[in-house]
C-alpha cells in the first residue's frame, strides 16, 4: 500500500478506501470460515456466509498492489533514495507490530485471561499460542525474519510489499520504455499464468519445463503480483465512459464472484482437503480474482466525491492506511465476538464488525500520530 506522499488524486483515495475496508472485512470472515470450538446448530449458515462474503472480498489485496503500480510506475527517484523512503517506512512498523502481536499470547497469560480468548481474537492461533508461554512468544519473534506466525497472519502481505518495492525500480526501467502494446503482451502472458493454479490442481503439477528439479517454468517470470503492478499502471490512463464501465465491469465481477464462491464451496464439501486446496479459488493470482479486481478498480475510478469533509477523510486515510493495516487484526476477531454477544443478525455481522474494527484501528492510528509526532513513522508508517 502507498506510504509515500504523491499527487492527490481523489479516485485513488476511493480505491484505497475500498481496499482497506475490504481487507478488514475479509479478516472478519475468518471466525466464520474457521470456526473454533464446538460448532453451533447454525454452523452451516455461518460457513455459507463466510464463503459468500469471503469470495466477494478477494480483490482487497490486489487493489493495494494496483494502487502501488498506478502511483509509482515508472519510478522517478534514484534507486537508493526510493528504497530508503519506501522500505524503511514499512520495515520499522512491521517489526514493531510483529513483536507486539507475537507477545500477545504471553500478555494474556500475565493478565489472567483464559486461553481460549486467543482463538476469539485470532481464529488460526492454534494450541501453541494457547499455552500463553513467553517461550512460545519468543520463538514466534525469533522467526520474524523468516515468516509470519499464526498470530499475525496478515503480515504476509508486508513481506510481499517489501519484495515489490525491491523489484519496482528494476521493473520500472522496462515500463518507462515499453509501448502500450508491449505492456498488453506482458499482461496477456500474466493472465495466462493466473490459470496455472487450476492446472496444477486438476491436470499436472508440472508444465512448460517445470519438473522435480526446476520450478521456474516458461512463464514463471511473468507470474505473480508484478502483473497487478503493471495493470494498475496501465489502467490509470484508461478513461471509459460510465456506461461502458458499468456494462463491462459488472458482468465481469459477477462471473469472477460466482467462480470464486462456488469453487470455494466445492472444495469445502470434499471429505478431505489440504490448506492449498482450500485456498485454490481464493488465490489472489487467479483469473477469477483478477477480473473481480479489475472491475472494482475501474468502478472506483468513476466515483465522484464533491463533499470536502469526505475528501479530507479520504486524504487522511492515505496517511493512516498502513498503520490501520498493521493494527486492525487485533480487532477483527473481538469485533465479530461483539456482534455475536449483542445478537446482531448473522447476515450482517461481518460488515458491522468490519466497521467497528476499521473505525477503532483508524482512531488509534490518529492518536498515535498525534502523540508521537514525527516518531509516529516508526510505529505506524
Amino acid at each position: 500500500m502507498e506510504t509515500t506522499k504523491r499527487e492527490h488524486i481523489v479516485w485513488m483515495d476511493v480505491v484505497r478506501l475500498a481496499a482497506m475496508f475490504m481487507v478488514v472485512c475479509c479478516h472478519c470472515t475468518d471466525p466464520f470460515n474457521f470456526y473454533p470450538g464446538d460448532p453451533p446448530a447454525n454452523i452451516d449458515q455461518i460457513k455459507f456466509l463466510g464463503a459468500a462474503y469471503g469470495a466477494f472480498l478477494r480483490p482487497c489485496v490486489p487493489l493495494f498492489v494496483m494502487l502501488t503500480g498506478a502511483l509509482l510506475l515508472p519510478v522517478k527517484e534514484e534507486t537508493s533514495i526510493f528504497y530508503k523512503k519506501r522500505i524503511f517506512r514499512v520495515l520499522w512498523p512491521f517489526l514493531v507490530w510483529s513483536v507486539l502481536y507475537n507477545l500477545f499470547p504471553w500478555i494474556t497469560g500475565l493478565l489472567g485471561l483464559r486461553p481460549d480468548v486467543l482463538v476469539d481474537c485470532f481464529p488460526y492461533s492454534g494450541p501453541d499460542a494457547m499455552k500463553q508461554s513467553f517461550a512460545v512468544s519468543l520463538n514466534y519473534i525469533a522467526n520474524i525474519p523468516l515468516n509470519f506466525s499464526l498470530i499475525d497472519v496478515h503480515m504476509w502481505y508486508v513481506c510481499v510489499l517489501i519484495g515489490l518495492d525491491l523489484y519496482l525500480p528494476i521493473f520500472s526501467a522496462w515500463v518507462e520504455k515499453a509501448s502500450d502494446k508491449a505492456k498488453l503482451w506482458f499482461l496477456a502472458a500474466w493472465g495466462l499464468t493466473t490459470l496455472l493454479p487450476y492446472f496444477y490442481e486438476y491436470v499436472s503439477v508440472y508444465v512448460w519445463g517445470g519438473c522435480s528439479w526446476n520450478s521456474f517454468n516458461l512463464l514463471y517470470y511473468f507470474a505473480g503480483f508484478n502483473g497487478y503492478l503493471l495493470l494498475g499502471h496501465y489502467l490509470r490512463h484508461i478513461d471509459w465512459s460510465t456506461q461502458k464501465t458499468v456494462l463491462i465491469t459488472i458482468p465481469l465481477f459477477v462471473i469472477g464472484y460466482l467462480v470464486t464462491f462456488f469453487g470455494f464451496r466445492h472444495i469445502t464439501t470434499l471429505p478431505h482437503y489440504t490448506n492449498e486446496q482450500l485456498e485454490l479459488f481464493f488465490t489472489y493470482n487467479s483469473l477469477n480474482v483478477v477480473i473481480m479486481t479489475f472491475a472494482v478498480f475501474m468502478l472506483c475510478k468513476k466515483v465522484k466525491v464533491k463533499n470536502e469533509i469526505i475528501k479530507r477523510m479520504l486524504a487522511n486515510l492515505t496517511i493512516c492506511g498502513f498503520g490501520i493495516y498493521m493494527i486492525h487484526y487485533f480487532f477483527t476477531g473481538p469485533s465479530v465476538q461483539l456482534m455475536r454477544t449483542i445478537r446482531i443478525p448473522l447476515s450482517i455481522q461481518i460488515p458491522l464488525a468490519s466497521v467497528v474494527a476499521f473505525g477503532t484501528a483508524w482512531i488509534i492510528v490518529l492518536i498515535i500520530r498525534k502523540l508521537a509526532g514525527k516518531k509516529a513513522k516508526i510505529i505506524v508508517g
